[in-house]
C-alpha cells in the first residue's frame, strides 16, 4: 500500500509540473499576441477628492504636502522656516531621503529664506499627467500643465 502511494503522488507531482509551463507559455502567448495599441490603465485616485492625474504626479503632491506640514511645524518650533530642506531632517515625516531633489519623474526645487520659502516639482515631461507644480509658505499647491507653475497658476484642489 505504501508503494502505490509513493506511485500515485509521484505521478501527481509531475502532473502538477508539466502542467506550469503549459500554462506559463499560454500566457506568454496571449502576451505577445495583445495589441500594443492599448492605452495604459487609468489613474486610479488614492482618496477621496486626489486632485492628481497620475502615480507620479501623487508622488509629488505627496511630497510637496509632507514638505509643506515639516515647515510649518519647524517655523512653530525655530520662529522662523528652514532654508533648506537638509534642516528640514525630522521635522514632522520629512526624512533624510527626502532631501535627494531627484523624485521619480520630478525634480525638486527649494528656495528658503527666514521669512518664507518657495517649493517646486518639476516633470521631466510637462503634460495633462505630469503637471508642474508650485508653492510656498501660505500650504497652497498651484499647478500647470503648459509652463512651469507659480503663485498665479490654478489652485490644486
Amino acid at each position: 500500500m505504501t508503494g502505490t502511494r509513493v506511485y500515485i503522488t509521484f505521478f501527481v507531482v509531475l502532473a502538477l509540473l508539466s502542467a506550469v509551463p503549459a500554462h506559463a507559455q499560454t500566457q506568454a502567448e496571449t502576451t505577445q499576441t495583445a495589441p500594443n495599441s492599448q492605452a495604459a490603465p487609468a489613474y486610479q485616485p488614492k482618496f477621496h477628492g486626489d486632485p492628481a492625474r497620475s502615480d507620479s504626479e501623487a508622488a509629488a503632491l505627496a511630497y510637496m504636502r509632507v514638505v509643506i506640514r515639516a515647515q510649518r511645524q519647524f517655523n512653530k518650533q525655530y520662529g522662523h522656516y528652514a532654508t533648506s530642506l537638509s534642516e528640514l531632517v525630522h521635522s514632522g515625516s520629512f526624512t533624510k531621503r527626502m532631501v535627494d531633489p531627484n523624485r521619480g519623474d520630478y525634480s525638486v526645487g527649494f528656495k528658503g529664506k527666514n521669512d518664507s520659502y518657495i517649493l517646486t516639482m518639476t516633470p521631466q515631461h510637462l503634460d495633462a499627467e505630469h503637471r508642474s507644480l508650485y508653492a510656498e509658505d501660505d500650504g497652497k499647491i498651484h499647478a500647470d500643465e503648459e509652463k512651469a507653475a507659480d503663485d498665479k497658476s490654478p489652485v490644486v484642489k
